[in-house]
């Protein structure tokens, strides 16, 4: 006999089989880009038509589900307006974007805002450049962790513990991405405040990235400027300028959601 440990049992004993298929169909369509059929959804989830048609039913009713013709369904924005009516998000999104906007503007750059979720992470805002060239990721995406400036900062600063855990859930997600100087880059990172290097996904592409810090000296969110060179613009920003710029964004975001505000070294 096999035996389980006791918060197998108690997970067993407290969990919710309705709940949880629900919360599998919802996953399952948020990571469709095209509407599924309950058939398409059974299939994905190992599971029979019968087992999901009263569930589809209930979230179509509950509109978190909408279906789109006889036979196929798609998720809806229901979601997405629930998380931003909670007070951190919505109140991180209200300071952040005014200056967001400002910092786009003064650097004809994009910039992005992006939080830590289970190994990934998401993209809360993001501004374009105001002149319509340059890069920049799309909101809702999720990014990498190890390899990205925003991701370091976001591991960075933590508690210890967080960091710990956080490295791990990403490891398990990109385990290609195990890095053994990862402790040593954040120490780095913590020291002057900020990460600033070449991307490793896009070539000609330079991310720099600075926390956005509550009370307790930990990031909520990392604000990006992923850095594309103009080679018809001779008066573009340089990097340093850009880096001092983007510090002093996230400063003022920062201040404005009630966090400490930490001074880098010399840029």
């Amino acid at each position: 006999m096999v035996a389980v440990s006791t918060a197998e049992a108690e997970r067993r004993i407290y969990s919710a089989p309705a709940l949880e298929k629900g919360l599998d169909i919802l996953e399952i369509l948020c990571r469709s880009e095209s509407p599924l059929s309950q058939k398409e959804i059974a299939k994905k989830l190992g599971r029979s038509v019968g087992e999901i048609y009263r569930m589809v039913n209930c979230l179509v009713d509950r509109n978190y589900v909408s279906q789109v013709d006889e036979s196929s369904y798609t998720i809806t924005t229901k979601m997405f307006e629930l998380s931003h009516i909670n007070p951190p998000t919505h109140r991180l999104l209200f300071e952040a974007m005014p200056v967001m906007e400002r910092l786009a503007k003064e650097l004809d750059q994009s910039c992005h805002l992006t939080v830590y979720s289970q190994g990934k992470q998401l993209v809360l805002a993001k501004v374009d450049a105001p002149s319509g060239m340059g890069f920049s990721v799309r909101t809702g995406s999720e990014l990498d962790v190890l390899i990205s400036a925003s991701g370091r900062v976001l591991l960075a600063f933590q508690s210890a513990e967080t960091t710990g855990l956080w490295i791990e859930e990403s490891v398990q997600r990109r385990p290609e991405q195990s890095d053994p100087q990862i402790g040593a880059i954040l120490n780095t990172i913590r020291k002057i405040g900020y990460e600033s290097i070449p991307s490793v996904q896009v070539r000609g592409l330079y991310a720099v990235s600075f926390p956005i810090l509550d009370t307790q000296g930990r990031a909520l969110a990392a604000l990006t400027v992923p850095y594309a060179e103009r080679i018809d613009q001779h008066q573009r920003k340089s990097i340093p300028e850009v880096t001092a710029a983007l510090g002093s964004a996230a400063r003022v975001v920062s201040e404005k959601v009630g966090g400490s505000v930490r001074r880098t070294l010399s840029v």
